[in-house]
Formats: structure tokens, C-alpha cells, sequence
């Protein structure tokens, strides 16, 4: 067997591309004749299939975390990686709540009639062939294959060196419950090598590949930005802040805060940035809490003030996505002046505010430019399955096509049918 990094014999990465991109393309037009029910039925034998390899899977999720050890990962990308048996089982449990999703294919999106006659349909139709590129989280295979096949798509996924071999085991399961009931395997594919000129082919196969989709760090996005000549949805850092107001209750502020920063330190919609207003009366109430959860801070002059433990900031710090137990703090005159910081700073992913003040969780809302902007809410809410959407590709931060959590509706395009009587156009 070759090893994972090698290449195929006899191949260069762009035959490689071409030939899987053949194959799924020729899988989509299958399953894009598939019915609902079908689709359906494909998605549970899939998931039944992740639940019948548990083992398998686990046993390859093992590999990849001792690599991941023995390569220095931190512990952030170790969390990520990992999976046991209750994350299995909710990666499995995610693909059977895709399978129960509306089915957003056929849908008739407006209809009008024009005075000479003509019947004007839009209608979601699925994008084609979807490739993925992404790293580190295994489950990523899953719920990508989920939510590209229920909305019709074919996916080719290239995931990272890290979950090289939770990937396979995953994939290996998928395909086989997919075939199981009727739907063709190849419409959920992954590049069988981790040599990273293969992600180049990929980003140069316009006419093969007909959307890409980047899942990872900014280095990542960053060149499949600037070297795509494939249409791109993508998926930026997620320097998401909390704005703590003046008028914030401060037992629910400082819940707020520990959960947006604590709960999960390693996704992308973790609280990077708390932002206190100078009249919010329980600010070192809420540092001592950020603090003694074993979190880091970093403020400015006067969040250091609040607490003698605050390590000074960085000029950098304001724009990092630590993905860990860190947490960047700034005191700011008021609403304005945390607008002005968001602006400056935000990704564009998720920034909240804590308020009773109706008028300013308004402002808030309205001012603040990102994919979710959220009211006395954790910012860890950031998910699609929070948002009954079942699976997510990712959280979308441009401004085109989709935005914000991207699902079924935001992998599907559409067409527009025409329906005339013997019209002719004079």
C-alpha cells in the first residue's frame, strides 16, 4: 500500500482530480434523479453503516490522535480530531437528522406569468460536484457528505494529514451504507492522497469542480482564495466578540461569557474578544470567573486594572483566533465605541451583545456587519444544528450566495423554467 502522502502510481494530481471529478459527476446525475424518499433512505443506511463501523473507525481515530501527540498538536487540534463513541454516535445521529431535513431540490422559489402567456418558474436545483477542502475534524466527512447528497450534490472531500485515517474509516462506511440502498458510492468521494499539490488541481478544475468549500485555518482559505478559479464559499476565522453593556444583568453576563469562551475553546464560534463597557458595574465579577476557569486574558490598560492576573495585549491579539483558553478583554466607552471595535476587528463570523436595554440590543443588530450577530446569547450557539438546520457545511462570512451557517438551501442553485403555448418573440 502506498503511503498516505504518496500519490497513485502513475498519476499526476490533475488526472487524479479529473478522473474523481469524472466519477462524481457521473454519480450526481444519478442522484439527482433520485426522489426525496430515496435520498432519504440512503442517508439512514449511511448512518447505520457509521454506527456498524464503530469500532473500525475508532480503532483509525486512535492512529490519528497518537500521530497528532507525537507531531505536537495542541490541544485545541487534538480536541477537535478526537472521537469516542458518544461523538461517533452524534455524528452518525447528525447524518439521520439530514435525511429528515426538507428536501430543498424542486422547490418552485417564485412563479409569475407574463401578459403574452408565459408561466415563469424559479426552481432550486443542486450546484453539481462540491469539493471540500478541509482540516482536522473527522466529522467534517460525515455531515459534508450528508448535506451535499440530500441537497443532490456530489462532494470530493480532501481532508488534513491529521485525520488521515479517521477519514478513510469514514468514508468506507458512508460508502458502503450508501450503496446498500441503491445510491451510487462515488457520489461521496475523498482524495485517496495527502501530496499538496492535489489541492492546487482541485482549485484549477473549473468545468469539473463546480463549487469549492474551505474548512480550516486562515492560511488555508487564504490560498484557496487567491488561487481558485472555481467558484469559492468561504469560511473565515471566527474572531467573534462579546459585548458586555452597560445595562447587562451581570449573573447573566458572566454565564454568558464563561459558556461563549469555555464551552468548547477549539470551534470556530468561540468567543475570542469580551468587550466591557466602562459603567457595566460587575466587570471584575466576570474576569475573576473567565480567570478562574483556567482561561488566559489579555487586555488592554484598563482591563488590567480590573485584575492583576490580565497579561497586557498585543496589537496582534485583537485579530487572533486562539482557538484555545485565551481570551483577549477591552474596556470601551459605551455602544459606540464597541462598534467601532467590532468593525475594526470582527471576521464577520458571530459577535453578541449582553443587554437589557432594548434600544441598544437593537443598534447592536442592526450596526454590527457579521453572518450572526446575537443578544444575550452565547456566541457557541454558531451552529447549524443549533439552528435547526441538521448538519453545516460551515459558517459562511462573505456576502454572496450564502451567509452564515450554510446547509441544505445555501449547496443548491436554481434554474428557471419557462412553460408557453406555441409563443414566438416578434
Amino acid at each position: 500500500m502506498s503511503a498516505p502522502s504518496a500519490l497513485p502510481l502513475g498519476t499526476t494530481p490533475e488526472s487524479l482530480v479529473e478522473s474523481l471529478a469524472l466519477a462524481g459527476r457521473t454519480a450526481q446525475r444519478v442522484l439527482a434523479q433520485m426522489d426525496s424518499p430515496a435520498k432519504a433512505a440512503a442517508l439512514h443506511a449511511a448512518a447505520a453503516a457509521l454506527r456498524a463501523d464503530e469500532a473500525e473507525i475508532l480503532a483509525a481515530n486512535a492512529r490519528d490522535i497518537a500521530a497528532g501527540e507525537a507531531n505536537g498538536l495542541t490541544g485545541a487540534m487534538l480536541d477537535r480530531l478526537r472521537l469516542d463513541a458518544a461523538r461517533l454516535s452524534a455524528i452518525a445521529d447528525a447524518v439521520d437528522q439530514v435525511a429528515e431535513l426538507p428536501d430543498p431540490v424542486g422547490e418552485v422559489i417564485s412563479q409569475s406569468s407574463r401578459p403574452n402567456g408565459l408561466l415563469l418558474s424559479r426552481v432550486r436545483i443542486p450546484i453539481g460536484l462540491i469539493g471540500i477542502i478541509y482540516e482536522s475534524r473527522p466529522n467534517v466527512t460525515a455531515d459534508a457528505a450528508a448535506l451535499c447528497l440530500r441537497s443532490g450534490n456530489a462532494v470530493l472531500l480532501r481532508g488534513g494529514s491529521e485525520a488521515v485515517h479517521s477519514n478513510r474509516a469514514i468514508l468506507s462506511a458512508l460508502q458502503r451504507g450508501l450503496a446498500s440502498a441503491g445510491a451510487p458510492a462515488d457520489a461521496v468521494q475523498l482524495i485517496p492522497t495527502q501530496d499538496r499539490a492535489v489541492v492546487g488541481a482541485m482549485l484549477t478544475a473549473a468545468g469539473l469542480i463546480d463549487m469549492i468549500v474551505p474548512r480550516g485555518g486562515k492560511s488555508l482559505v487564504a490560498r484557496v482564495q487567491a488561487d481558485a478559479r472555481v467558484p469559492v464559499l468561504a469560511h473565515l476565522d471566527g474572531i467573534c466578540h462579546t459585548f458586555v453593556h452597560a445595562a447587562a444583568e451581570p449573573e447573566m453576563a458572566k454565564a454568558i461569557a464563561l459558556n461563549a469562551k469555555m464551552r468548547r475553546t477549539g470551534i470556530c464560534g468561540a468567543m475570542e474578544t469580551l468587550l466591557l463597557d466602562a459603567q457595566f458595574p460587575a466587570s471584575q465579577e466576570v474576569v475573576a470567573a473567565l480567570l478562574a476557569s483556567g482561561c488566559e486574558l489579555r487586555g488592554d490598560a484598563r482591563a488590567r486594572a480590573l485584575d492583576s492576573r490580565i497579561v497586557p495585549a498585543s496589537a496582534n491579539d485583537w485579530d487572533c483566533e486562539y482557538l484555545d483558553a485565551i481570551l483577549s478583554v477591552a474596556v470601551v466607552d459605551g455602544l459606540d465605541a464597541a462598534l467601532d471595535h467590532i468593525a475594526r476587528h470582527s471576521s464577520h463570523h458571530t459577535d453578541a451583545i449582553v443587554t437589557s436595554d432594548d434600544a441598544a440590543a437593537e443598534r447592536f443588530l442592526n450596526e454590527v456587519d457579521s453572518a450572526i450577530v446575537m443578544v444575550n446569547a452565547s456566541s457557541q450557539f454558531a451552529d447549524g444544528g443549533e439552528f435547526g438546520l441538521g448538519a453545516e457545511i460551515g459558517i459562511a462570512t462573505g456576502r454572496l450566495h450564502a451567509r452564515g451557517p450554510v446547509a441544505l438551501e445555501g449547496l443548491t442553485t436554481y434554474k428557471w423554467q419557462v412553460r408557453g403555448t406555441g409563443q414566438v418573440r416578434p
